[in-house]
């Protein structure tokens, strides 16, 4: 089973949409696009809106023929059919990606890894195709599995060993919105909203000048449009949601779910049902969010809190977990309002 987040996981609650930092009667300007498997919704006012509206639009289109693993004309299935060991130049941008996926696989011990594609496609979340391959069948993927296949030549080339393939999903759309706000920035957009599935980037406050609301989507009811597990108040950041429910499928009643441990090849049980990465509005930390979204699903509520813990990144979080408790940080737990009806054991955690 398949799912497009019905806006929100997270996502802009609906509000009138005026020009932000202006008068409530000068409306804001909007912009779709599907891209990413994903529709994807910008607006915008003061400034170049038009302007940045279009440029935006054009580069979502553009970062999808780059990125995409399923396009066969893409820079990454370009790097991906190459012959093992041949360094293949893709590009500044697309090399710059992928160093930075190497960082966070670095840091986040392989909980981030951009290699599980064979192992994605052998559970058929690429293709929409669901299965469950067998233990050997993952056992020898996983030898092909692991930053160390990665190899950046210099300059703006990559090489892959033999049977490794790289998939960008988890972090392509961070990078999207990164590359939104530098656009919005660069033609003086005030304020406005981006909202990429799972991601959202926020600038300058809604038409009222209060913070935007951000509902993050609760994974108990997630067939339910407007079921929150609370609001998030942000005038200028990013909340990248990362859970369980967002893409699966059932086989002899066993939910499966598309978000892959690279230790065990399989859905992870982290005991974590979805997590909620929160940074301020630096263009860079849509990337970083969307990465560590991923990676501390699979790590699990103890390590998670652990990395948070300890500073190597500048964030806060909003974990929901199995057994029924929401934990946020004690970062953002003043803009944090959790609904009460969804019957989760609320924790502020420091």
């Amino acid at each position: 089973m398949r799912r497009f987040g019905a806006l929100l996981a997270a996502g802009l609650l609906a509000g009138t949409l005026a020009a932000c930092g202006g008068p409530a009667t000068q409306e804001m300007e909007s912009a779709q696009a599907f891209a990413m498997d994903t529709v994807m919704v910008l607006t915008a006012g003061g400034g170049e809106t038009g302007t940045a509206l279009q440029t935006a639009q054009g580069e979502l289109y553009r970062l999808d023929r780059e990125l995409s693993r399923t396009r066969e004309d893409s820079a990454v299935s370009r790097l991906n059919s190459a012959p093992a060991g041949t360094a293949e130049d893709v590009g500044e941008g697309l090399y710059g990606l992928i160093a930075q996926a190497l960082t966070f696989s670095a840091a986040t011990d392989g909980a981030f890894d951009i290699t599980l594609a064979p192992v994605s496609s052998a559970w058929g979340f690429t293709e929409d195709a669901y299965r469950v391959p067998g233990q050997e069948e993952l056992d020898a993927l996983l030898t092909h599995v692991g930053a160390d296949h990665v190899h950046l030549e210099g300059g703006t080339s990559v090489s892959l060993d033999q049977g490794t393939q790289i998939d960008l999903g988890a972090i392509a759309k961070g990078y999207a919105s990164d590359v939104v706000a530098s656009i919005y920035q660069e033609n003086g957009v005030a304020h406005g909203t981006v909202y990429l599935g799972g991601n959202t980037w926020v600038c300058g406050g809604n038409p009222e000048g209060d913070p935007w609301r951000i509902g993050v989507q609760d994974p108990a009811r997630a067939e339910e449009a407007e079921a929150y597990t609370g609001i998030l108040r942000m005038t200028d950041g990013f909340a990248v949601t990362s859970g369980g429910y967002q893409r699966y499928f059932e086989e002899d009643g066993v939910t499966y779910h598309h978000i892959i441990d690279p230790a065990t090849g399989r859905p992870a049980e982290s005991g974590l049902t979805s997590v909620t990465v929160v940074a301020d509005g630096t263009v860079g930390n849509g990337t970083m969010c969307d990465a560590l979204s991923t990676a501390l699903f699979v790590m699990g509520e103890e390590r998670a809190l652990d990395f948070w813990r300890s500073g190597a990144y500048d964030f806060d979080l909003i974990l929901v977990t199995e057994d029924g408790r929401l934990l946020v940080t004690d970062g953002i737990a003043d803009q944090f309002q959790p609904d009460e009806t969804a019957g989760y054991a609320y924790e502020v955690v420091s």
